[in-house]
């Protein structure tokens, strides 16, 4: 990995190499270094967590997130819906689609987003809370990171199906082990054994 990545449990993740960019903060369990730029998945309470945005936001912090997401945040907040870009510098951010097709939760009319965050020359995609969508057929990224809990999301078997529409060279698991009604640890390990691609289950920072 040529950028910085670490997993700060569930679907939050902090990426540094020049910059530090989080997603998804929620439950920070330490003092974080501070954000140059902010991203947000979607308004859901674990992913949107306004105390935790708070404690890494600096003067001239930067937040991504959907209209649903802005209206309980303040700052220098950028609006995105699902094939949006936007270009920070050196850093090129795009919104993706993100969706389940097949439960009630995350309904395509919501208009929550994934990322592709290319920085350093390496593309980084967070699906955010999704199933395999056929829009992701059109979508690549050098680096996966992408749900396998399952009930709210996908789970290790669909999640596959996302590796294969992405085909990444590293898929990271994620949004597994925090909440009680999604799959542990075993989830990761399944999804680890059945992509057909390098997986990395990262140890949640302490």
């Amino acid at each position: 990995m040529k950028n910085k990545i670490v997993w700060l449990g569930h679907s939050s993740f902090r990426i540094s190499n020049g910059k530090t960019i989080y997603i998804d903060p929620w439950q920070l369990k330490k003092s974080e270094p501070k954000a140059d730029i902010i991203l947000v998945t979607h308004d859901h309470f674990d992913h949107l967590s306004v105390p935790d945005i708070q404690k890494i936001t600096k003067q001239g912090s930067i937040i991504i997130t959907t209209a649903s997401v802005k209206q309980h945040l303040t700052g220098d907040i950028r609006t995105v819906k699902p094939g949006d870009k936007i270009r920070l510098g050196d850093i090129d951010i795009h919104a993706v689609y993100a969706y389940n097709p097949s439960k009630p939760f995350h309904p395509k009319s919501a208009g929550n987003v994934g990322y592709i965050i290319t920085m350093n020359g390496e593309s980084i995609y967070h699906t955010g809370d999704t199933e395999f969508i056929e829009e992701m057929k059109s979508l690549k990224a050098d680096i996966l990171l992408v749900p396998v809990g399952g009930n709210y999301t996908a789970d290790a078997d669909n999640a596959v199906k996302i590796v294969h529409a992405v085909n990444p060279k590293l898929a990271i698991p994620m949004h597994w082990g925090t909440l009680k009604d999604v799959a542990g640890r075993e989830a990761a390990e399944q999804f680890k054994k059945l992509a057909k691609t390098p997986v990395e289950i990262l140890s949640q920072e302490e």
